[in-house]
């Protein structure tokens, strides 16, 4: 099961940036590429950093504890295809953004 939980308003997270929120008692690394709103599990796999105050350079995140790069489109490593980061979908609606987590 999963619900869908509002996370921020649209203006919380202007294009090309990110960050790092609470929601259902999770954190969640939610980024703007152009409009489009996209979210990671907020914990880097690699050292626990937090990916929502990494930097976004187009759609990729750099964790900025090590360097960690994810593609926020997809979760996917930038360097190794083999590891995918846990990925949220996200809509919008009204002005808000809304994150749907598994329960």
């Amino acid at each position: 099961m999963s619900d869908w939980i509002r996370i921020a308003a649209v203006e919380d997270v202007p294009p090309g940036t990110g960050r790092e929120l609470t929601a259902a008692g999770r954190v969640v690394a939610l980024f703007n590429v152009e409009g489009q709103f996209y979210a990671l599990d907020g914990v880097c796999p690699h050292a626990g950093g937090p990916l929502g105050e990494g930097r976004l350079s187009g759609r990729v995140v750099t964790c900025p504890w090590h360097g960690w790069q994810f593609d926020v489109t997809s979760g996917r490593h930038c360097l190794n295809a083999n590891i995918t980061h846990t990925a949220f979908p996200v809509r919008v609606e009204d002005g808000q953004v809304l994150v749907e987590l598994p329960t």
